[in-house]
């Protein structure tokens, strides 16, 4: 079985014979004579997935160019650097330098066809077989340029390159018959999904055992994950509606075929037994831990070639390698054109995420307990990408798949019941129409069956399940009507056995919570608020996210602001000020929360709280500043006039008004302003530092009328990201 890393590298993105090719500028006589003869030894060794009719003759041609690179290279053992003696004429040089791009050539196109996925082969049957055609006419007009009399070869060598000459003259474009067939009965299989009927079992048997060669679950995720990926590159030539049928087709199979067989369901360590990835790396590729004999080392295709660490947002580049984005990013910033790995020249600067190494490597720090941030924004292009692809035939099989999955859930043993929860999490992940029909199925109350599992990974993939089906706004109100669910999700937010099982019932709170009827019902859930508070406090970057956008969804219903405040959520917003990644966010919360008279006595009162309040008008991003403003203001005109003349008497809020007047966004000036008249009216150090000349009215009409701007009446909303992460494991 090939092992699941190779399809993730050489250069399976790239079309194979894309690109300029140049001769290495330091093989000169007999060093090119040698490089030759190995690079045609090594060409050979690699197997064929597929076109195996044209992967034989190329080996061919290669073992005749092999006798031809031998006999010619006999004169240069005593001294390899030796330059080309004179029999050697100028053009035999050149046309020996181009062979080597030929050879070259000739291994990208072999390593392709051996590292791509049958199917993904076999659905570019075509345009592969024109690929070895390219070649067999590019060695046919070298060999005709080849100065054959001036080599004085022997007459055995001579006669097999004249001969070798003629056939790739004569050369035609070979599709090889069977895979012919094979790609037409796939076509077939899509055609029976797209008029609502499945396709046989046993020809379905009979085409992916016996023919492909796909004979267990793994090799089907395997497919399925290298096709994926062509989608999201896009990059290739071929429909991705039909790539994104043949991905159904091959996970409907997957089940039908081969049951719920696992060897993949992970079982991370406990949370105790964690290593940091800071100390992972910090003792190079391999760590041990205590006296005892467990040792971890780094899979040396999970580090960057530039920094050598864990790669975190792998990428690939123009020629195929792959780099850590931050690590690529600043080598083409200090003005690099070229590839660190290969040295050649980079054709465009764009970025490609590896998806799929980077779910290795996501699985692998998740078996080991080393933390790992997938980046924020990457799954929703991802899911975009995908839901444009998907075929009538792509959606009827993965309904039928749900189906298979559902099922499972209902009859089948714990360890087929959690592999049927990753599975539907996997298929939710993707477009409205897959979570629409995997609820119609019946699988969101068996899915919360699971929620109390003592399996670890059964648990967290039910729960991150659930939030991916509650992205469609038609099974949101499915979920809170199924009986106890709402204390399900807040029994995994406060007591889930893994972190992401935590953060993940949190972003569910967030989806569910856009619906604004549902917003009481949550705070009035007893351990919601609280749960999202500690998560706010103590949870990863990902979890504090999760947490603070939950909160500011519940912070927009008024019936919910007094509530809030009892149960510590207020608390935990001013703690999460600290925080650069959430400040945003958490003031946003704030700002609506002010409006309860009651929240902004209780803020006012603390002297840390309008200090924290102030730091955040001075410093940030506009859109912290205007949150920041927004908070302040509310404060002041809702808590009374002892919270107004505190904030009055800052000595720095009259320098932070005039600045946000003059320079904030829209609404920033317009609730400076606001802020500003009612500490007019305070006997402060503030108000004198407007001056009796100075207006805000007037100061806020000139900023106005020079940014060719005019304020509206009414208040802004708060503007937040309604977007929920949707995992990509």
């Amino acid at each position: 079985m090939t092992s699941p890393l190779a399809f993730l590298y050489v250069r399976r993105r790239r079309f194979p014979l894309a690109g300029a090719f140049f001769t290495p500028g330091n093989l000169t006589g007999a060093a090119l004579l040698h490089a030759l003869a190995a690079l045609c030894a090594d060409v050979s060794c690699w197997p064929a997935r597929s076109q195996r009719r044209n992967s034989r003759s190329l080996a061919r041609v290669l073992g005749i160019l092999a006798i031809l690179f031998d006999s010619l290279k006999e004169p240069f053992a005593p001294s390899p650097s030796s330059p080309f003696p004179p029999r050697f004429p100028p053009s035999a040089v050149l046309c020996l330098r181009e062979l080597y791009i030929f050879v070259y050539r000739t291994k990208l196109l072999l390593e392709y066809c051996s590292q791509s996925s049958r199917l993904w082969l076999l659905m570019r049957s075509p345009q592969i077989s024109g690929y070895f055609h390219d070649l067999s006419q590019e060695l046919a007009t070298l060999l005709e340029v080849l100065p054959v009399d001036d080599l004085r070869l022997a007459a055995d060598v001579r006669e097999q390159i004249e001969l070798l000459r003629r056939q790739c003259r004569r050369s035609k474009l070979c599709l090889d018959p069977n895979e012919e067939d094979l790609r037409q009965k796939i076509h077939s299989f899509l055609g029976e999904f797209e008029t609502m009927k499945a396709p046989d079992p046993v020809d379905l048997r009979n085409t992916f055992f016996d023919r492909l060669g796909i004979r267990d679950a793994r090799a089907c995720r395997m497919e399925i994950e290298f096709l994926e990926e062509q989608i999201f590159n896009q990059e290739e030539d071929l429909d991705p509606s039909i790539i994104s049928g043949v991905i159904a087709l091959t996970r409907y199979c997957r089940f039908s075929l081969f049951g719920f067989q696992e060897m993949e369901v992970a079982r991370p360590f406990s949370d105790q037994g964690k290593i940091s990835r800071k100390r992972l790396l910090s003792q190079g590729s391999s760590v041990s831990q205590g006296s005892g004999d467990f040792s971890l080392t780094i899979p040396k295709d999970f580090c960057c070639p530039i920094s050598l660490d864990l790669m975190e947002d792998p990428v690939v580049v123009s020629t195929g390698q792959t780099y850590d984005r931050s690590s690529i990013t600043q080598w083409i910033e200090d003005g690099h054109r070229t590839c660190p790995n290969s040295g050649q020249t980079l054709s465009n600067n764009r970025l490609i995420p590896n998806r799929a190494l980077r779910s290795l490597i996501s699985q692998w720090c998740a078996a080991y307990g080393i933390p790992h941030e997938t980046p924020d924004g990457a799954d929703a292009s991802a899911e975009s990408i995908v839901a444009a692809c998907t075929s009538k035939a792509a959606t009827e099989a993965n309904r039928a798949t749900a189906r298979i999955l559902v099922q499972q859930l209902s009859v089948g043993s714990q360890e087929s019941k959690a592999v049927a929860a990753r599975e539907l999490r996997l298929l939710a992940k993707t477009g409205k129409q897959n979570r629409s029909f995997i609820a119609e199925a019946g699988a969101i109350p068996l899915l919360f069956r699971l929620f109390r599992s003592t399996n670890l990974m059964a648990q967290q993939n039910a729960v991150t399940a659930i939030l991916n089906i509650s992205i469609h706004d038609g099974n949101k109100s499915l979920i809170m009507e199924e009986e106890g669910c709402l204390r399900l999700i807040v029994n995994v937010l406060r007591h889930g056995l893994t972190g992401e099982a935590r953060e993940n019932a949190a972003a569910t709170l967030f989806s569910l919570s856009a619906v604004h009827d549902f917003k009481k019902t949550i705070v009035d859930e007893e351990g919601a608020v609280v749960g999202l508070a500690n998560l706010l406090m103590q949870g990863s970057q990902r979890g504090k996210k999760d947490a603070v956008m939950a909160l500011f969804n519940l912070s927009t219903h008024p019936d919910t602001w007094s509530r809030m405040l009892d149960l510590g959520a207020v608390s935990a917003l001013l703690e999460a000020l600290k925080d650069e990644g959430v400040a945003e966010e958490a003031l946003g919360a704030l700002a609506l929360l002010m409006r309860q008279p009651v929240v902004a006595q209780a803020v006012g009162s603390e002297d840390a709280a309008i200090a924290s309040l102030l730091e955040m008008m001075r410093r940030g991003t506009p859109k912290r500043k205007e949150n920041a403003v927004a908070a302040l203001q509310e404060m002041c005109q809702r808590g009374g006039l002892p919270v107004r003349q505190k904030v009055a008497r800052t000595p720095m809020l009259g320098g932070l008004i005039q600045t946000i007047v003059f320079t904030g966004t829209k609404r920033a000036r317009r609730k400076a302003a606001l802020l500003a008249r009612m500490c007019q009216g305070c006997d402060s150090p503030a108000a004198m530092a407007y001056g009796n000349e100075w207006s805000p009215s007037r100061a806020l009409a000139r900023s106005s009328s020079s940014r060719g701007s005019s304020f509206r009446s009414g208040d802004a909303s708060v503007s937040m990201s309604r977007a929920v992460r949707v995992p990509v494991l």
